[in-house]
């Protein structure tokens, strides 16, 4: 749901300092609304609960409750809020279990401000967001001898035009209805494109999907434009 006036915003760090900082950032963009904010998980759960926020930003380090556990928790009970990861830790383990966990992005704490609330007003409009840094983990994961397997190397050479449109707009984050509308057709034919995407491609949910779409550079740096503030 893209939000009507502010975006509200739920920061999710056991460090005050960062939190004050983040807080600023956010405040000083009018588009920005900090509502709430939480030293770790279990709070960030709690709080969630009450104020129902368009974005949580959410560290993974925390003592308590971690942000992975936090977040299973805060979009099974609200799947409409979008969880934005902010973290020092890029790795890719980190990065493929919080894909898997349906985080709308990831970003690494050495992020410029402008970054920050580009991925903020990105994922809160529906879209996804990955920074530079995340999305090579990605890459890294389809090439060379420590490749593992877990993201299919990338060929969109062998997907068709249509189901190359369907491939970046599902791992974006837009819903079957919303895609039908963009490319003109029906939301049958959409579920048709997208079962055909992940027969092809042998992935079989969205998260690999996202996966794929992020290691064949399909979403990465997809953001919406926005005007800079200054700090």
């Amino acid at each position: 749901m893209i939000p009507k006036q502010q975006i509200t915003v739920v920061l999710v760090d056991d460090h005050a300092v960062v939190r004050q900082g983040l807080c600023a950032i956010l405040n000083k963009d009018s588009r920005f609304k900090v509502a709430g904010q939480a030293q770790n998980g279990r709070e960030a759960v709690q709080l969630v609960r009450t104020l129902q926020p368009d974005v949580v930003l959410m560290d993974l380090g925390m003592a308590t409750l971690n942000g992975v556990e936090a977040t299973r928790q805060i979009l099974a009970e609200n799947p409409t809020v979008k969880v934005l990861i902010l973290s020092a830790y890029s790795g890719r383990d980190n990065v493929e279990r919080m894909i898997a966990a349906g985080v709308a992005g990831y970003i690494d704490k050495e992020s410029s401000a402008d970054i920050l609330t580009q991925a903020v007003y990105a994922v809160a409009h529906g879209r996804k967001y990955f920074s530079a840094v995340v999305a090579k983990q990605l890459h890294q994961a389809t090439e060379g001898p420590g490749s593992r397997g877990k993201v299919k190397k990338p060929n969109l050479a062998a997907l068709s035009q249509r189901e190359a449109e369907v491939l970046q707009l599902v791992a974006e984050g837009t819903t079957s209805k919303e895609i039908a509308v963009e490319l003109g057709i029906s939301i049958k034919t959409v579920e048709k494109h997208r079962q055909g995407l992940m027969q092809r491609l042998n992935i079989h949910e969205i998260a690999g999907l996202t996966r794929y779409a992020l290691a064949a550079g399909v979403i990465e740096g997809k953001v919406i434009p926005v005007k800079k503030t200054k700090c």
